[in-house]
């Protein structure tokens, strides 16, 4: 038996029997969990057991078309058995997340069967079992930037071949802190960080062409291209992802830079998502500037550039809710700039770039994000917050209710952070009237993203 899926394993009809049957089982077992992923009190113990076992044959069956997994597919094995004959508690499946290491085997091409019970960042918030069909997605050129100028040895880009309901969401990205480990003990290191570059772009792809088409841009040549080619796409994606990546733990960082041990107002984590983003765009213009940059990297390097314009200016501000929706306001945040600056026009309802003015423009945002994070490191938390907030509102409207455009009480400045916080409103920055016309336009087609990949 091959050691992986043949590469043509692609649809429900060519898929492995033993997947379809893994799959449905895992689909059964889902509608008997709690939300924390326990049994639910109602549900009948015997059909979950007799569940459990069918997942189980389903596992071991599929295994051996997985022999590089072989220590974690056994250890998922012994967690859901566990599961199983302790009663259906909280899942804890921490033993087999410990054995499961795709950062350590990028190989262009591998396939991983994953079972977890999980919840899906984008998608559900519940902690249900999940089984997922994935391949790596890892070209040479990828290799060689990770290797030189990019190391990321936790970065691990994938792409889908089928999956459970958690994932016929908006959910892109696979990653080790949403998988359920029981409600004690010492949590294993997590090494790696999986993301779903073919759903990104996928949905890049199909809302970017409405956009253009609704807003009457002429996209350029490479635009054009980057638009028609799916694997093209997906591999710009790779590299703005690789970069992106890293970025979170690089540069003058007054904070931490992930953001889990503190409660912050929801415009800084729009600065923080924002700068990663544009430390992307910035290196990809470095790339193509670079005299020994490669042709293919240089390539997608120009192609990244408009990645990352398009999906930041069309789907981010016009995706989920108004409530303190940190990735819409960078996209607004970076309209608003680059109009301000005339190297963006809405006139005659129309929208145009001009292209070569571009580059600096959007380098300049980043270096101003990057003198905020670096002078932020003499001042009390507060007064970043504050700094944070000026640089936001000095180009984006405050929706004029707002406390902190009004100016915050002595009060609230003098108390604990938590006082901050709260004063910030769901939409502090509300959607301007260009944003409003589009999305009235561009909604449904944003919509009609969720669950895509890269063969829809």
């Amino acid at each position: 038996m091959d050691a992986t899926l043949e590469p043509e394993a692609l649809t429900d009809a060519t898929l492995p029997a033993g997947w379809l049957r893994l799959k449905d089982a895992v689909r059964r077992l889902r509608e008997l969990q709690d939300r924390d992923g326990s049994l639910r009190a109602d549900a009948d113990r015997s059909d979950a057991s007799a569940l459990v076992g069918e997942v189980l044959d389903g596992v071991e069956a599929l295994a051996p078309l997985f022999a590089h997994d072989d220590a974690y597919l056994s250890a998922v094995v012994a967690d859901l058995a566990s599961w199983r004959d302790t009663g259906f508690p909280v899942p804890d499946f921490r033993h087999s997340l410990a054995q499961f290491g795709p950062e350590l085997q990028r190989r262009d091409g591998l396939r991983h069967l994953v079972v977890f019970p999980m919840y899906t960042q984008n998608g559900s918030a519940e902690r249900l079992f999940e089984a997922v069909l994935l391949e790596v997605l890892w070209p040479e050129f990828i290799a060689a930037q990770e290797a030189d100028a990019y190391s990321n040895p936790m970065f691990v880009p994938i792409r889908f071949l089928d999956f459970t309901a958690g994932y016929d969401t908006n959910s892109a990205v696979l990653f080790p802190e949403t998988v359920a480990t029981g409600t004690g003990g010492a949590l294993p290191r997590f090494t790696w960080g999986a993301i779903f570059a073919d759903r990104e772009a996928a949905r890049f792809r199909r809302v970017v062409r409405s956009a253009a088409e609704i807003t009457r841009l002429e996209l350029p040549e490479d635009a054009q291209r980057l638009l028609g080619d799916q694997r093209v796409a997906e591999e710009t994606f790779v590299l703005w992802d690789l970069i992106h990546d890293r970025t979170h733990m690089r540069g003058d960082l007054p904070f931490d830079p992930f953001m889990i041990k503190q409660r912050m107002p929801y415009f800084l984590y729009s600065l923080e998502e924002l700068r990663c983003d544009l430390t992307a765009f910035r290196e990809a213009v470095r790339l193509v500037r670079a005299e020994d940059t490669d042709d293919l990297t240089r390539d997608r390097a120009r192609l990244a550039q408009y990645a990352i314009l398009f999906d930041r200016l069309f789907r981010f501000p016009l995706t989920g809710s108004r409530v303190r929706n940190y990735d819409g306001l960078g996209g607004q945040l970076l309209f608003a700039w680059l109009h301000q600056r005339h190297v963006l026009h809405w006139t005659d309802t129309r929208l145009a770039f001009d292209w070569t003015e571009v580059p600096d423009a959007v380098v300049a945002l980043s270096d101003a994000i990057d003198d905020l994070y670096w002078r932020s490191i003499d001042r009390p938390k507060t007064a970043h917050w504050l700094a944070a907030y000026e640089l936001v509102s000095s180009t984006l409207a405050p929706h004029p209710a707002s406390a902190w455009h009004r100016g915050l009480s002595d009060e609230i400045l003098s108390g604990p952070p938590k006082g901050m916080t709260d004063a910030v409103l769901d939409d502090e920055f509300p959607l301007s009237m260009f944003y409003e016309a589009l999305g009235r336009k561009l909604g449904d087609v944003i919509a009609s993203t969720s669950g895509i990949t890269g063969r829809d």
